[in-house]
């Protein structure tokens, strides 16, 4: 389990238009958000991915970096990029599933097309966003197994102001007994 306080796995993967993503050489002022996605085939994604396209200003301001990736390959990651608009907001593909298993992703299997008539990937990683330290330790994680019910890129923003006016420490790392 990914616990705050604790080195993220390795990331590595490629994107559309700024090279290859390594979370290791990523030195952001503040924190990196990482945002995985369910692909191309998924319609809650592309409006999750407008909100943070929109807001990919206001968290740079606040020093954090942001990107967004999956494990669909090129063409697909192209074609949600343009869905949404993506002149701000960096996306990755090719992520190995293995790799979104270490990041503590649920895997999906496909149940054919969507609503939106894309077919799904035989599997793919279901959503998670994570604020990472530019030590590589996670500061705040988020998981879910299903593709509804995310966190609100407008309500981190505001938190982000109250952690950096506060210096708040990540929460959720004890890991004794209870």
């Amino acid at each position: 389990m990914l616990v705050p306080r604790t080195l993220a796995p390795n990331l590595t993967v490629k994107t559309l238009q700024h090279g290859e993503f390594d979370l290791t050489r990523e030195n952001p002022s503040l924190m990196m958000l990482v945002c995985f996605y369910r692909g191309l085939h998924c319609p809650v994604c592309g409006n999750y991915l407008k909100e943070l396209e929109r807001l990919t200003p206001a968290f740079q301001e606040r020093g954090v970096r942001t990107i967004a990736m999956s494990s669909d390959g090129e063409d697909r990651a192209r074609q949600m990029a343009d869905k949404i608009g993506a002149e701000h907001l960096r996306f990755g593909y090719g992520l190995p599933l293995s790799t979104a298993r270490q990041w503590g992703l649920y895997i999906s299997a496909s149940r054919g097309k969507t609503s939106i008539g894309i077919e799904e990937p035989e599997l793919f990683s279901e959503p998670g966003v994570f604020l990472i330290r530019p030590d590589q330790t996670v500061y705040w994680l988020s998981v879910q197994s299903m593709p509804f019910a995310r966190p609100i890129f407008a309500e981190m923003v505001q938190a982000l102001d109250f952690v950096i006016k506060n210096d708040y420490p990540a929460r959720g790392e004890y890991m004794g007994e209870v």
